[in-house]
């Protein structure tokens, strides 16, 4: 019985620190790199529940192929919902601005697609690689991608 006893101690002492951490979030850093819009679509999803639900921050740094949502010119694509209502993942995105989440496009990506701060969606900026590596390692903040 003790022998029990000091299991379910040890069990208790470790699982504690992670679910009152939880509560104690922030928020998290969202890395959306992938062109799919149904991949998009759900990290702006996650990020609207947590943004809006949850209450918590929501940093979204966009590289690579999903660097185009950040582009007002790029075509928006449409995802389907299971309701069979259509859904844009750039749309989400200006929503999720409107929410009060930040929106960021890595440094390399204007360069490498010949355009510069002028192509931005009015709000989303790029990035800073140090400040981008801050947030990402702060224990605050937990890092999905996507």
């Amino acid at each position: 019985m003790k022998h029990l006893l000091t299991k379910v101690l040890v069990v208790a002492a470790l699982a504690a620190p992670s679910m009152l951490s939880a509560d104690e979030l922030k928020g998290i850093n969202v890395l959306i790199t992938s062109a799919d819009a149904q991949t998009q679509m759900m990290g702006m999803v996650l990020s609207s529940s947590i943004l809006n639900d949850q209450k918590k921050a929501v940093n979204i740094t966009l590289c690579g192929p999903a660097g185009a949502l950040a582009l007002k010119d790029s075509p928006a694509a449409d995802v389907k919902k299971p309701d069979g209502s259509i859904v844009k993942p750039k749309m989400a995105l200006q929503g999720l601005m409107k929410a009060g989440a930040v929106v960021q496009v890595c440094p390399l990506y204007l360069p490498n697609v010949g355009k510069d701060t002028n192509a931005l969606v009015e709000g989303i900026t790029v990035a800073k690689p140090p400040m981008v590596a801050k947030g990402l390692t702060d224990p605050n903040f937990n890092n999905i991608s996507f």
